[in-house]
C-alpha cells in the first residue's frame, strides 16, 4: 500500500525550510498565541520528536510533526504488508489515535497541513495544551510547573502511571534544558530552568485508571510492564541460565502491526511463534508474554532462539510509519540495559542485534528471512541510550577516529543517521521509491556509483546483481557492523563481506570508525576455507542415546577462502542443543566439545568452528 502523504497548505511558513532558527521563532509564536509558556510547548516537543518533522511521514505511533499529532488512519499507522497475516485495525476510532484532527478543528486549519507545515503542526499541539489546561485548572498560568497536568493529559496515555513518566520527561527536559542540530541542520536549544517545581498533584484530577496488581513481570522500574502469558505451544519451558545455556542476544524485531494485535497473536497458538516482550509505540506499555528463562520462538533459528531474548516492537520496517518515537527508543533502551545488566549481555551490536542480523538454520529458507527492525530504526541513537560499549569507542577518537584506514584493518560501520540519506524501492500492490534517512549503505562490485549492487547467493544463486528493495537485505550492511578492509580507492573502502570484496562509499573515512580491539579471524593454516553455519550445535555423536540430533547444515553457496577475513565476538560460544522436559525426563542441555565463532559474514551473522580459524 503506498502512503499518500499530505502537502503544506499554499502560503504557511514551513520552518524546515526556513532559515535557521525558524523552528523556535514558530513555537515561540504558536505558544504566545495560544498562551502556553514556550518551555512547555518546547519540552512537549522534545519529547515527542526530539523536535523533528521527519518530513511529514507517521512515526510507529501514527503521529506526525514535532507536536507528534495522531492520524492512524489516513496516516496508514495500521498499513499492513502483505504475507504478514491479516489486517489490524486495532484502536483506530480511539480519540487518543487521532489528535490531529481535534487540533485541526480548534486551530481552523485542514488536518492535511499539519501533517507537513510545522508552524501548524506546533499551534494544533499548543491549541491542544491550552484546551487541557483549562480543562484541569481554568487558568492558564505563566508558571510552567502549573502545566503539569495538561502535559500529561497531552500524552494520551490510559493510566496515571504512563501519564506521570510522559509528563515527568517533559518537565527533565524543561528543568534541565536541552539543545540539539536537527537533521535539517537548524540548531534549536531550550535554556535550562532548574527552578521549575511541576505540580504532580494534578495528575489525580485526569480521572485515568490505576493500574492493578498482576502477575509480576521482569522488567526495569522505569517501564510500565504487564505479563500476558504466550499460547503454551509457543516457546519451550527451560532454566537458562542456570542450566548452562546462557542469554548472548537480545533480538529487536518489529511487529508489522500494532500493539494490541500482536499480544493477541502470540497468545493464539495457531500462530506458533512469540517474543519474551511487545513493547508499544508510544512508550506507555510492555507487555511480557514468555519467562526470560524460557526459550521463545522469535529470531527463525533454534540455536539462536536457545541463547536469545526476543522484543518485538510495535511498528513497521517499511509500510506506514517510518521513524521511531522517543518514547519508544527510550522505553526499549530501558528494557534491554536492564535484561544486558541481568545477563551478562555485552553492548555491541554482535550481541544487540535485529531480526535482520539472523539467517535461518538452512540455506532453502534464507529467501523467506526477515529484515525488521528495517533501515528506519537508529542504531546509533539507540546505542547512545544505551551508553553502549561500541558507542563509546566510537565517540572515544583517537585510534577509534576516522583516522587513515589501512588494508587488514577492522572498521565499524558508522553512518550519521540523519546525514545518510539512502533510496530504497518498497513493493506492495506497487512499487515505489522512498528516499530518506537510514542506517544501512550499500555495498557494490566495483569502486565507483554505478556499479552493481553485490549479489548474495542465499537469495540470487545465480549470481545476479542485488537491488534497492528494501526486503533486498543482501547488498547492505547496517550501523555498528564490523568488517575487515580489503581495498582502498579514493572515496571507496572495500571490506571482507560475503566471501567477497564488497565497495561501501566512504570519503575520507566519513562512514566508518577504527575498530582496533575487534576480534578478527582468517582460515587455519593449510586450510583453503572455512565452513560456514549459522547454528552451533553438538556433533550427532554427542547426543545421548534416543535424543535426535539436530542437523548442523553447512552454508555451501558461502565461502570463507584463505586470504579473507571477518571480525568475530570478542568470545567464541559452545556448540550445544536442549530438549525440554517431559512427564518421564527433566530437561536435557547436550554439550559438545567445539566451539563456534559468531562473525560479521554480510548483513547477518554466521557461525564458524574455532578449530579451522586463527586469530
Amino acid at each position: 500500500m503506498a502512503l499518500i502523504w499530505g502537502c503544506a497548505t499554499a502560503g504557511n511558513a514551513r520552518p524546515s525550510d526556513a532559515t535557521p532558527g525558524g523552528f523556535e521563532r514558530a513555537a515561540e509564536q504558536a505558544a504566545a498565541e495560544f498562551g502556553v509558556p514556550k518551555e512547555v510547548l518546547l519540552g512537549v516537543s522534545y519529547e515527542s520528536s526530539w523536535w523533528e518533522a521527519n518530513d511529514g511521514r507517521p512515526s510507529t505511533k501514527g503521529g506526525y510533526g514535532p507536536m507528534q499529532l495522531t492520524d492512524t488512519t489516513s496516516g496508514g499507522a495500521y498499513a499492513h504488508r502483505p504475507g504478514e497475516g491479516p489486517v489490524d485495525t486495532t484502536g483506530t476510532d480511539d480519540p487518543s489515535e487521532h489528535t490531529l484532527q481535534a487540533a485541526a478543528a480548534m486551530i481552523g486549519v485542514a488536518p492535511q497541513a499539519l501533517k507537513r507545515d510545522e508552524l501548524q503542526n506546533l499551534r494544533g499541539g499548543a491549541a491542544l495544551l491550552a484546551s487541557y489546561q483549562r480543562r484541569i485548572t481554568r487558568v492558564m498560568p505563566r508558571d510552567p510547573g502549573s502545566w503539569y497536568g495538561a502535559v500529561a493529559h497531552y500524552s494520551q496515555a490510559p493510566d496515571t502511571a504512563a501519564a506521570g513518566r510522559f509528563a515527568d520527561g517533559v518537565f527533565e527536559v524543561i528543568r534541565g534544558g536541552r539543545q540539539k542540530v536537527r537533521k535539517d541542520g537548524q540548531s534549536v536549544a531550550l535554556p535550562k530552568t532548574p527552578s521549575v517545581r511541576p505540580a504532580r498533584s494534578q495528575l489525580a484530577s485526569l480521572g485515568l485508571r490505576t493500574q492493578a496488581a498482576a502477575a509480576v513481570p521482569e522488567c526495569p522500574s522505569e517501564l510500565n510492564c504487564r505479563f500476558v502469558p504466550a499460547a503454551a505451544s509457543n516457546y519451550q519451558v527451560s532454566a537458562r541460565n542456570s542450566n548452562g545455556m546462557d542469554v548472548d542476544f537480545i533480538v529487536i524485531h518489529d511487529l508489522e502491526g500494532s500493539y494490541d494485535g500482536g499480544v493477541s497473536w502470540f497468545e493464539d497458538p495457531v500462530s506458533g511463534v512469540s517474543p519474551h516482550y511487545v513493547l508499544k509505540a508510544d512508550g506507555t506499555e510492555a507487555t511480557q508474554m514468555v519467562a526470560t528463562k524460557d526459550i521463545a520462538f522469535h529470531a527463525g533459528n533454534y540455536w539462536v532462539n536457545l541463547h536469545g531474548i526476543g522484543i518485538e516492537l510495535e511498528g513497521y520496517a517499511a509500510q506506514g510509519p517510518t521513524w521511531f518515537t522517543p518514547a519508544q527508543y527510550k522505553a526499549t533502551a530501558a528494557l534491554v540495559g536492564y535484561l544486558a545488566r541481568r545477563f551478562g549481555v555485552p553492548l555491541d551490536r554482535q550481541h544487540i542485534i535485529g531480526h535482520d542480523n539472523v539467517l535461518p538454520p538452512r540455506p532453502s529458507r534464507a529467501p523467506d528471512a526477515h529484515w525488521d527492525p528495517g533501515p528506519y530504526w537508529d542504531w546509533e541513537k539507540f546505542m547512545a541510550l544505551l551508553g553502549a560499549d561500541q558507542r563509546r569507542a566510537l565517540k572515544a577518537g583517537g585510534a577509534h577516529s576516522t583516522g587513515n584506514i589501512a588494508i587488514g584493518q577492522a572498521v565499524t560501520i558508522a553512518p550519521t543517521y540523519g546525514k545518510n540519506t539512502q533510496s530504497v524501492t518498497v513493493c506492495a500492490s506497487t512499487c515505489r521509491t522512498q528516499t530518506q534517512p537510514s542506517n544501512l549503505l550499500y555495498v557494490r562490485t566495483e569502486p565507483r556509483g554505478d556499479a552493481p549492487l553485490v549479489s548474495d547467493l542465499a537469495l540470487r544463486p545465480d549470481g545476479s546483481a542485488g537491488t534497492n528493495r528494501i526486503d533486498d537485505w543482501g547488498s547492505t550492511v547496517v550501523w555498528g557492523q564490523e568488517f575487515v578492509v580489503a581495498d582502498v580507492r579514493g572515496d571507496w573502502t572495500a571490506i571482507w563481506f560475503g566471501g567477497r570484496k564488497g565497495w561501501i562509499h566512504n570519503p575520507a573515512g566519513a562512514n566508518t570508525r577504527l575498530a582496533p580491539n575487534a576480534r578478527i579471524v582468517r582460515p587455519a593454516s593449510g586450510l583453503k576455507s572455512v565452513a560456514l553455519y549459522t547454528t552451533a550445535y553438538p556433533r550427532a555423536d554427542e547426543y545421548p542415546q534416543g535424543l535426535p540430533a539436530s542437523e548442523q547444515t553447512r552454508f555451501s553457496m558461502y565461502s570463507f577462502p584463505q586470504g579473507q577475513a571477518y571480525v568475530a565476538a570478542r568470545t567464541s560460544v559452545v556448540a550445544d542443543d536442549f530438549f525440554p522436559a517431559t512427564p518421564t525426563r527433566r530437561e536435557i542441555v547436550v554439550t559438545g566439545d567445539q566451539k563456534y565463532d559468531v562473525i560479521q559474514y554480510n548483513r547477518r551473522l554466521a557461525m564458524v568452528n574455532t578449530a579451522e580459524t586463527s586469530h
